[in-house]
C-alpha cells in the first residue's frame, strides 16, 4: 500500500494517475494535520460570518443569479442540500471509475488548502469514497467550464449525503447503504460546504491529468514505433542528424532526434542500401523529429499548466482567516486548463496523422518495395489493406475532435455567467483522441513488423529487435489473410503498458 499525505500543495499529475488507477488497497489517502487545522480555522470563520448575520456570499445568500436574496440563517443548512439536489442534472454516460476517482482526488486537494471554509469531516470521507472504493456514478455531460464544474461535481456531493448512487463492490447502489458498510455516516451539510465541493475545475483537470499521462507514454512510443517503420521501407536516419536540429533547437525536436538515433544504432538493415537511389524520404520520415518534438511541447506546456491547477484553490469565494475576510473571485473558471487540453489534443492528432502516411508508405509497393499490403499472395490476400483504411478513419476522426471546444462560449445564470469555457468538453474530446492515438499506433506497429519479415535475414537495431520479439508473443506473422481487429486490439493493449518502452530503454538507456 502507497500512502499519501494531502497537503493540497503536494501532488503531481502522475500521482492523479496512479491513485485514480489503483485497485483496492494499493492506496491509502489522509489529509496532513497542519492542513487539517487550516480547514479547522476557515471553517470557524465562515461559522462566525453566520453569527453575525452579515450577508456574504455562499454562506447565507443565494447563489448565481440569486446571490442578491439572502437568506434565513435557520434556513442555511437547507439551503446547501437544495443546492446540491438542484444542481444535479448531469446526463449521458456515467465517467469510467478511474475519472471519477480522479475527480475526487482533485476536489479534495483543492479544499484541503484551508481557503474554502468547508468541514474537514466531509472532506476526509471524501479521501475514505477512494481508500474504500466507492465511486460516484457522474454522468458525463452537463458542465460547461464555469462556475465550475457543477452538474458533475453536484452527482459527488448527492454520493457524500448518502442520496446518490454509487459503485461498490462491483454493484450500483445507493451511496447510503455503501457509506455505511465502510463504518462512516453520510456528510452532513452545513454553510457553504455544498458550494464548496462543486464550485470548481476538478472535473475537466481530472480529464486532463489522466490524457496527459498516456500521451507521455504515447509520444516515446510513437518514436519506437517509426524507427521500425523507417527500417521496414529502408529509410535513411541521416535527417537524425543532431547537428541539423542544434540549429533548430526546439527542444522537442533535439529530444526526438537523440531518441530515434539512440534506437537505430547498429541497425543491419540502415546500412544495407548505400547505393539504392533514394536521394530523400518522405516528411513522414524525413520530418519525424520535427514533427514528433512540436507535438512534445503541447505535453511540456500542459504538464505546466496541469501541475499548477492541480495544486490550486479553484472554489469561489475564497475564505482567508489572517484578514477574516471572505472573497468573491473566479478561480473556478477553466480557461487555462480548456486551452490547453485543445492543444494538447492538436499535438496527439499529428501523432496519429503522421503514422497514417508512414503506414501508407508500407502499403505502397512503388515506394517500398514491399509486398503489396504486405502480403504474400496478394490478390487472394488482401493482407493489410483495411487497417490502412482504419487508421485513416481515426486520423479523420481526430481532426473534427480538435475543433477546440474552447473558443464557444454560451452565457446561463441570466447572462451573470455570461462567458464560460467549455473545459469538459474540451477534455472528453481530448480523451477520444487519445484513444484513437493508441489504436492508430497499434496499426503501424501490426504493418512494419510485418514489413520486417520481408528483409530477413536482416536485422533491425538489438533496441527494436527486442520490440519485434515482443510483439510476436502478442501477434504472429501474417500468412494469409485472418481477423486482424484482434490483432489490433491485441497491440493497443501493449502500447497502454509500458512494456515496449522498458525493452528499447534495456539497450538504449532512458529516452527522453
Amino acid at each position: 500500500m502507497k500512502k499519501y499525505e494531502l497537503t493540497g500543495l503536494n501532488i503531481t499529475v502522475e500521482d492523479v494517475a496512479q491513485i485514480s488507477r489503483a485497485k483496492l488497497g494499493q492506496v491509502e489517502l489522509s489529509i496532513a494535520p497542519a492542513s487539517f487545522d487550516k480547514m479547522k480555522k476557515s471553517r470557524a470563520l465562515v461559522m462566525d460570518i453566520v453569527k453575525k448575520g452579515k450577508p456574504v456570499y455562499g454562506i447565507n445568500t443565494g447563489f448565481g443569479a440569486l446571490a442578491s436574496k439572502q437568506i434565513a440563517t435557520e434556513d442555511l443548512e437547507q439551503l446547501q442540500y437544495n443546492l446540491i439536489r438542484s444542481h444535479c442534472t448531469g446526463v449521458g454516460r456515467p465517467f469510467s471509475r478511474n475519472i471519477s476517482r480522479a475527480i475526487m482526488l482533485s476536489r479534495a486537494n483543492c479544499l484541503i488548502q484551508g481557503y474554502s471554509g468547508v468541514t474537514p469531516e466531509t472532506i476526509q470521507l471524501l479521501l475514505d469514497f477512494i481508500n474504500f472504493g466507492i465511486t460516484p456514478v457522474i454522468p458525463e455531460k452537463g458542465s460547461v467550464g464555469a462556475s465550475g464544474d457543477l452538474a458533475p461535481l453536484s452527482h459527488v456531493a448527492l454520493a457524500l449525503i448518502g442520496e446518490g448512487e454509487v459503485e461498490y463492490q462491483g454493484k450500483i447502489m445507493r451511496s447510503d447503504f455503501a457509506i455505511h458498510q465502510i463504518g462512516k455516516t453520510p456528510a452532513k451539510l452545513g454553510p457553504k460546504d455544498g458550494l464548496a465541493l462543486i464550485n470548481g475545475t476538478s472535473v475537466m483537470l481530472a480529464l486532463g491529468c489522466l490524457a496527459l499521462v498516456d500521451a507521455k507514454r504515447i509520444v516515446k512510443q510513437a518514436d519506437i514505433i517509426s524507427c521500425l517503420t523507417l527500417d521496414a521501407v529502408r529509410g535513411t536516419a541521416t535527417p537524425f542528424d543532431e547537428r541539423i536540429s542544434l540549429l533548430k533547437p526546439q527542444p522537442g525536436q533535439l529530444d526526438v532526434s537523440r531518441n530515434l538515433l539512440k534506437i537505430l544504432k547498429d541497425s543491419e538493415i540502415l546500412f544495407s542500401h548505400p547505393d539504392d537511389g533514394k536521394v530523400q524520404d518522405p516528411y513522414s520520415l524525413r520530418c519525424i523529429p520535427q514533427v514528433h518534438g512540436a507535438c512534445r511541447q503541447t505535453l511540456r506546456h500542459s504538464e505546466e499548466v496541469l501541475t499548477i491547477e492541480l495544486n490550486s484553490v479553484t472554489d469561489n469565494p475564497l475564505v482567508f482567516v489572517e484578514t477574516g475576510d471572505v472573497v468573491s473571485g473566479g478561480n473556478f473558471h477553466g480557461e487555462a486548463l480548456a486551452l490547453t487540453m485543445d492543444y494538447l489534443a492538436m499535438g496527439l492528432s499529428e501523432i496519429c496523422s503522421i503514422a497514417e502516411r508512414r503506414v501508407e508508405k508500407m502499403m505502397n509497393p512503388h515506394f517500398s518495395d514491399l509486398p503489396a499490403f504486405l502480403t504474400k499472395n496478394s490478390g487472394l490476400n488482401s493482407g493489410l489493406m483495411i487497417a490502412h483504411v482504419t487508421l485513416a478513419a481515426l486520423a479523420s476522426e481526430n481532426k473534427y475532435l480538435c475543433h477546440p471546444a474552447s473558443v464557444d462560449s454560451i452565457p446561463t445564470s441570466t447572462d451573470k455567467e455570461d462567458h464560460v469555457s467549455m473545459g469538459v468538453t474540451s477534455g472528453r474530446k481530448l480523451l477520444e483522441v487519445v484513444e484513437n492515438v493508441k489504436m492508430g499506433l497499434a496499426i503501424e506497429l501490426l504493418c512494419n513488423t510485418q514489413g520486417l519479415e520481408f528483409l530477413r535475414p536482416l536485422k533491425t537495431s538489438p533496441a527494436l529487435e527486442k520490440v519485434h520479439k515482443l510483439v510476436r508473443k502478442h501477434v504472429q506473422i501474417i500468412e494469409e489473410d485472418r481477423t486482424f481487429h484482434k490483432d489490433i486490439e491485441s497491440l493497443t493493449r501493449l502500447i497502454e503498458t509500458e512494456e515496449i518502452i522498458q525493452e528499447v530503454e534495456t539497450i538504449t538507456g532512458r529516452l527522453a
